[in-house]
């Protein structure tokens, strides 16, 4: 397996920082050679998964997200994961629970005729799916714009503000929209801008014009007002593995709506977690755990996660990831 040096790391968390950050910048950063730097880029990408992303967000977007839980047979769970990672409408497809469960993270227009067809009709007709429940995503705490913290532990505070200056530089101010804001909601235009992003958020602006039909510049003044909007982020897609991780598991926890906020925000600063969400359901708050070992689980679920105001838990390991944000990772 491939072992990362701290080159390698120091580059995940660049991208992490500013995902269209120049190799020159994050070389200068690193104290290393763009020609090392952009090799390396190379290789992460050829063995270790790594995909640096775009997408809407869901306001944006005009979309509802679902997490939805599947069972299903053995024998039939793994093309049923295939199928659905596929599908344009879905992302973060994991098998879980011994291999019988499908999770799976399903975007549905807000409204039409068809908004809730794969899960009113395409799903529950699929064969070999004996259960299904489906939990509307009402906040995200932890993931999506909010970087996993176990990958991007490399750069020091000086770093990390050289390599996000140059973003500012670029056009966004440094400007964030406010959740309280009403959201930009995405052109047809902009979804022709969004859909060249989408596999590689470091396509050129001149590849960019060519696919939109503008000029370099102003895709470049497009996609700044974008991101200075809140209507797009990036993400860093990398085996976890490569970072120490061996186990992963989905944490479905059921807590009083009253301290529903603060709980999820103090588990937004675990280390151990990459996504923290409220949803709707049995259960209200869904966790993303990724760690080093079982044990390493273990000690997180007996001595970390013991807040009163959970009062259940029910812990799915994740076996395999067929699909992350929007990178399908099936053979």
């Amino acid at each position: 397996m491939l072992v990362l040096d701290d080159v390698d790391r120091g580059l995940i968390h660049a991208l992490q920082v500013n995902a269209r950050a120049p190799f020159t910048l994050i070389a200068e950063v690193l104290g290393s050679s763009t020609q090392t730097v952009v090799r390396r880029y190379r290789r992460l990408y050829a063995q270790a998964g790594l995909r640096v992303v775009t997408l809407p967000t869901p306001r944006s977007a005009g979309v509802h997200q679902w997490f939805v839980r599947l069972t299903a047979a053995t024998r039939s769970a793994h093309d049923i994961a295939v199928a659905l990672a596929r599908r344009p409408d879905t992302s973060w497809v994991r098998l879980a629970s011994g291999g019988t469960e499908i999770v799976a993270i399903i975007h549905t227009p807000r409204s039409g005729p068809d908004a809730h067809a794969l899960l009113l009709r395409d799903i529950p007709r699929t064969a070999g799916i004996t259960s299904v429940s489906a939990h509307y995503l009402l906040h995200t705490y932890l993931g999506g714009p909010t970087a996993w913290r176990g990958r991007v532990n490399v750069l020091d505070e000086d770093q990390q503000a050289r390599v996000h200056a140059e973003r500012d530089a670029a056009g966004t101010g440094g400007r964030t929209a406010a959740l309280d804001e009403e959201p930009y909601l995405l052109t047809d235009a902009d979804r022709v801008l969004l859909g060249a992003l989408r596999e590689d958020a470091r396509v050129s602006y001149a590849d960019l014009a060519a696919a939109t039909g503008t000029t370099a510049s102003t895709a470049a003044r497009r996609l700044a007002e974008l991101r200075a909007r809140g209507a797009l982020f990036f993400d860093v897609d990398v085996d976890p593995a490569l970072v120490g991780v061996t186990v992963s598991a989905l944490l479905w926890m059921r807590i009083s709506p009253a301290h529903l906020d603060t709980v999820a925000v103090a588990l937004a600063g675990h280390e151990e977690l990459a996504v923290v969400a409220a949803t709707t359901g049995p259960t209200n708050l869904v966790a993303h755990a990724l760690c080093r070992d079982a044990e390493a689980l273990h000690t997180y679920l007996t001595r970390r996660l013991t807040m009163e105001a959970i009062t259940h838990i029910e812990t799915a390991p994740v076996l395999r990831t067929y699909k992350a944000a929007a990178t399908l990772r099936t053979p």
